[in-house]
């Protein structure tokens, strides 16, 4: 199947896919997935039942997954895909109770792309990526690059002014721990110190007033000289919400409005300066498996559940936030569901995965890449 052909059924079929996808059965559960679900050969996909329900015990329920490539195991459906597999792949979920009743149903696509997917690009490609924490840690754009460097794929650059001790040769991006849409939309520091702890968010300056402006044009010009990435990536949206209230959906509800309100504002920003960009929206997290971890980083603060229950209305706000844009140039990244949650993340942090959780994470957002690369002339 050629790139062309792959680059249309995906733009004919995505609507459809959308549509379809939307859970049918048994809200309890808020079955979740998004329309697609990327995936290169040679490299494991995943998506973790415990991710794409909500529930305490997602091991009492049983998962039938349809799909004429993959397999499903005790925890998870898994395809590590061949150049044979390359295309579309019809996706279906149903999950049962003990006695085989279904429970709820939902429909998506495996999208498998070449391998060589954007082998002829003839410019080198510029990335951004923006971040909190788990950007910070610099692990999963690492293991971006890593996949970047294998044969098939166009010269790469990675625009960012923050270069951690842990980053690679060539890794750079906008990721800080404990950072927010909001902060980087307003965060000015009058008096940086030259650390990424005391600093203004790197969209922020003074304007002919002295007055802290969002300028993105001004963030590309003078640290870039005026280049523009051809695809950006957004992972926020934990700290946002962490603290949103978990047992009231009514005032969940808020708290996230108001975090797509900051959203809005960076997003608008970005796309006025970098009209032709790529936008990829990185859908949350999950927390860790173990309720321990969550009593080792915050005591009896903010239970797993809570956070579980909070991350999950998060997704589903994000895929419908996305959808209402409806901005052909920005895209779903479904980071949420190749993340383990159990060999995914050390016994003792919360939303801090270790580093093959990290590595997960950076596949992800590489499949993606490479369904970019494939639609590039």
């Amino acid at each position: 199947m050629t790139t062309t052909t792959l680059t249309l059924l995906t733009v004919l079929s995505f609507q459809q896919v959308a549509t379809e996808s939307r859970p049918k059965v048994n809200n309890d559960l808020q079955l979740t997935l998004p329309p697609v679900i990327y995936a290169v050969p040679g490299i494991e996909t995943n998506f973790y039942f415990d991710n794409i329900i909500l529930s305490k015990a997602s091991e009492q329920y049983k998962f039938k997954v349809s799909c004429d490539v993959g397999e499903s195991r005790a925890e998870r459906w898994t395809l590590t895909p061949t150049d044979e597999n390359v295309g579309k792949h019809p996706l279906k979920v149903d999950v049962l109770d003990e006695e085989g009743k279904v429970l709820a149903s939902q429909a998506s696509q495996v999208l498998v792309i070449p391998k060589d997917a954007g082998a002829k690009t003839k410019k080198k490609i510029r990335l951004l990526i923006i971040g909190d924490s788990l950007t910070h840690n610099t692990a999963y754009p690492n293991e971006i690059g890593r996949l970047l460097n294998e044969p098939g794929n166009p010269e790469w650059e990675m625009l960012g002014t923050h270069k951690p001790s842990s980053a690679a040769e060539g890794i750079a991006h906008e990721g800080y721990g404990g950072w927010t849409w909001a902060r980087f939309v307003t965060h000015y520091e009058p008096n940086p110190d030259g650390t990424h702890r005391k600093k203004s968010s790197p969209f922020v300056f003074l304007n002919d007033d002295g007055q802290p402006a969002l300028d993105v044009p001004r963030y590309f010009d003078e640290h870039f000289d005026g280049t523009r990435p051809d695809y950006i990536i957004i992972m926020l949206g934990i700290n946002d919400c962490f603290s949103a209230p978990a047992n009231d959906p009514k005032l969940m509800d808020e708290r996230i409005d108001l975090v797509f309100g900051h959203a809005e504002t960076l997003l608008t920003a970005l796309r006025a300066a970098a009209p032709e960009s790529e936008i990829g929206i990185c859908l949350t997290t999950p927390p860790n498996s173990r309720q321990s971890a969550f009593e080792a980083n915050y005591k009896e603060r903010y239970p797993r559940w809570g956070w579980k229950k909070i991350q999950h209305r998060l997704v589903q706000r994000e895929m419908e936030f996305v959808a209402q844009k409806n901005d052909p140039k920005m895209s779903l990244i479904p980071t949420q569901l190749n993340l383990d949650t159990v060999d995914g993340y050390p016994e003792n942090n919360a939303v801090h995965p270790n580093t093959q959780g990290y590595q997960q994470v950076g596949k992800t957002i590489y499949s993606w890449l490479k369904w970019q690369l494939s639609r590039t002339p």
